[in-house]
């Protein structure tokens, strides 16, 4: 046909062949062939999987159809350069047209941060096959129309992402955990980042031109100047998020609830950042301030709840051993006192929880270590007047060794009550 002055009819016939052929296969991958609009009326489940057929289409096509496509083309126009790479061009550019519209569809769509980590997907997929692009095609058509499309999807991942830092800094829910747990917010949060860390080297790519923000951080520590874009803006939603947390702890109004939330969510973040790779982002210097923090928060706590406990401990006016009325009516009322504290707070942080069991353990260790040595110096030194008295087991209730056992029902989430065994005691 060529050598009979029919190039151009041949070119078509090839072309229209091939072209059906391809466009089959990609009914065969899953990808429908669809236009704008229609995918903007898709729902976020479906249009997941229509996504990730997408990305499995798009290696596919690249890897298997365009190659042999192009070996094709070879083969049969192998006496003339000119015909195969436009018979190339003419074949494919309908399969990849449709790919890109696709694509195209996705970065005009609704802004939604759950659909952020398959935008980026497809984001990858598309640089691996504008990269083969550009090494199949001599016509840089294709190359520009695909660029174009990486261009919007670059723009609705970076604006996604950014949608996501805005909506965490205004994020005002008013409702408390009731037991002082980690918050779903934190667990949203600190999931999300966790998986943003798998496509560390895109967002860095992506955000180079957008470090305006995270400026502010350099002076805030030497150490963050030589941080990654991406690990910059890490740096920023995660102290956003510790902020949101600080005011959220403001609603509870039992003060050493506070602490307990703040010491659980704190922990929540330092191990999921621990535990991934996203502590080789943030750095060993980060993990050590926020459990600086921790302990911080829980000698604040300690002083919150139980100096009120140990005060009841104190009475300098009872003086050595003596066994006047008097004294032993100051004594009874102590230790009521404390009794009464005591079991109040067991009653209430009984029911409180702390999942971390590392820091549950040492939360009641620390207990242990400020009130046990308190009441077993107080049962030494004052005890003893009591225990010959008329109905002393009234007013001693527990032992030390009693204590110690009782603090290791504390932070579990179940609310215990103690003033049962005082009457069996008695």
């Amino acid at each position: 046909m060529i050598n009979s002055g029919y190039e151009k009819e041949r070119v078509q016939a090839y072309s229209n062949v091939r072209h059906d052929a391809l466009v089959e296969c990609l009914v065969i991958v899953g990808v429908e062939k669809l236009s704008v609009e229609e995918v903007q009326k898709i729902k976020w489940k479906a249009l997941d999987e229509k996504m990730k057929k997408w990305i499995q289409a798009v290696k596919i096509t690249v890897r298997v159809l365009l190659n042999g496509e192009k070996r094709l083309c070879d083969q049969i126009f192998s006496g003339s350069n000119l015909i195969k790479e436009i018979c190339f061009n003419e074949t494919t550019k309908g399969c990849i047209m449709q790919l890109l519209n696709f694509g195209e569809a996705v970065a005009i769509g609704k802004r939604l941060s759950e659909k952020l980590f398959r935008i980026l997907d497809i984001y990858d997929a598309l640089v691996y096959a504008l990269l083969e692009f550009d090494v199949m095609f001599t016509d840089n058509y294709m190359c520009i129309e695909a660029n174009g499309v990486l261009v919007g999807l670059g723009d609705v991942a970076k604006g996604t992402f950014f949608e996501f830092e805005s909506a965490l800094k205004n994020e005002a829910s008013k409702k408390p955990m009731q037991n002082g747990e980690i918050h779903p917010l934190t667990h949203y949060v600190m999931n999300y980042v966790k998986l943003l860390v798998d496509y560390s080297e895109t967002l860095n790519s992506l955000l180079e031109s957008d470090e305006d923000e995270a400026e502010g951080l350099q002076s805030e520590d030497g150490e963050l100047e030589t941080v990654t874009p991406f690990a910059k803006r890490l740096l920023l939603l995660i102290s956003s998020l510790e902020s949101n947390l600080e005011e959220k702890s403001k609603l509870y109004e039992d003060g050493a609830l506070h602490y307990i939330f703040l010491m659980n969510n704190n922990m929540y973040i330092v191990q999921k950042v621990k535990d991934s790779e996203l502590r080789k982002l943030l750095g060993d210097n980060w993990v050590r301030k926020r459990c600086g923090s921790i302990c911080q928060y829980a000698t604040s706590y300690l002083r919150a709840c139980w100096t009120k406990a140990l005060y009841c401990l104190k009475y300098e006016g009872i003086g050595g051993s003596s066994k006047n009325a008097s004294k032993v009516v100051a004594l009874k009322e102590i230790f009521k006192s404390f009794n009464a504290c005591f079991e109040d707070i067991y009653r209430i942080q009984t029911g409180w929880k702390v999942p971390d069991p590392q820091l549950r353990e040492e939360l009641r260790i620390s207990i242990s270590e400020k009130v046990i040595p308190a009441y077993r110096s107080f049962m030494r030194r004052f005890g003893s007047q009591l225990d010959s008295g008329r109905h002393a087991g009234k007013y001693i209730n527990y032992k030390p060794d009693d204590l110690e056992n009782y603090l290791l029902d504390l932070f579990e989430g179940t609310p215990l009550v103690l003033h049962h065994m005082r009457r069996n005691s008695t």
